[in-house]
């Protein structure tokens, strides 16, 4: 397994947006999830609990920076992988 970034790789084009933990605001964060994901209420309360939770993949770096602003300004921490 290689580390780092190697000269000439090719750069990230897709990111998953991934919900690491909710934070105190966990109702905040799952209003966002509902309507990041277009989720029912239940299926993006549970997504919340079972954090980490991938919200969504394979989307653009623009799309996935907001979702992480929208998330972390609910309260949430999020990665991008």
């Amino acid at each position: 397994a290689g580390g780092g970034d190697a000269a000439g790789a090719e750069e990230q084009t897709e990111f998953d947006v991934v919900l690491e933990a909710a934070g105190g605001k966990k109702i905040a964060v799952i209003k966002e999830v509902r309507g990041i994901t277009g989720l029912g209420l239940k299926e993006a309360k549970e997504l919340v609990d079972g954090a980490p939770n991938t919200i969504k993949e394979g989307i653009a770096k623009a799309e996935a920076e907001e979702i992480k602003a929208k998330l972390e300004e609910a309260g949430a921490t999020v990665e991008l992988k």
